[in-house]
């Protein structure tokens, strides 16, 4: 059986771990660096990225993951963790905090406005048959999506990209009962459940 690590700091690492389980996955929070060891592959929630790169300090998690993910290790990033992947932010907010790196791309954050103006939005998701229905919560938006290929798209504005085995969203797929998102992920990189 596969072992997908959900890193667990702050935000919806649950609700990852549900659908994971559901896909058949074992799953185990990531939460320091020996918790790395032995994983196929991993999912990083959204939550709040200044907190996540905060807590990840006081541990060292963050320089051991990057490196993992550049030697290749499958991730996927959702909301925050598509903030703690880009490798260039519009803003300084996290300036002296070590991010993960490992998507090549720009992101704002909460360029999608507060909390308030959450909303949901049909998605066509390259190598899904029918719309995913993305759920956008003060969700960052990807301004520009380098050399990574964009999977889907909203208001002619990049949501869902990847590079190599790395892969990154601006909403949560995790929030609703349609995994598709998820078995995607997990399919393309090579992890069976």
């Amino acid at each position: 059986m596969v072992t997908v690590g959900v890193l667990s700091l702050q935000g919806a690492f649950r609700e990852h771990v549900s659908v994971l389980r559901s896909l058949g996955a074992q799953t185990r929070k990531v939460t320091r660096p020996e918790h790395l060891e032995g994983l196929d592959s991993i999912v990083l929630p959204g939550g709040e990225s200044s907190a996540m790169v905060r807590i990840a300090a006081n541990v060292g998690l963050f320089p051991v993951l990057s490196q993992r993910i550049r030697d290749g290790l499958p991730t996927f990033g959702t909301c925050a963790g598509l903030i703690l992947l880009a490798e260039r932010l519009t803003d300084e907010t996290l300036d002296g905090y070590g991010r993960l790196g490992g998507l090549g791309i720009t992101v704002a954050r909460n360029a999608y406005g507060s909390q308030r103006e959450s909303f949901v939005a049909p998605l066509t998701v390259t190598g899904l048959d029918g719309d995913f229905h993305g759920t956008f919560i003060r969700a960052p938006q990807i301004v520009d999506a380098g050399d990574a290929e964009v999977l889907a798209s909203h208001a002619g504005l990049p949501v869902l990209v990847r590079s190599g085995n790395v892969w990154g969203g601006s909403f949560h797929p995790e929030l609703g009962p349609d995994t598709r998102i998820h078995e995607l992920f997990l399919q393309t990189v090579g992890v069976t459940v």
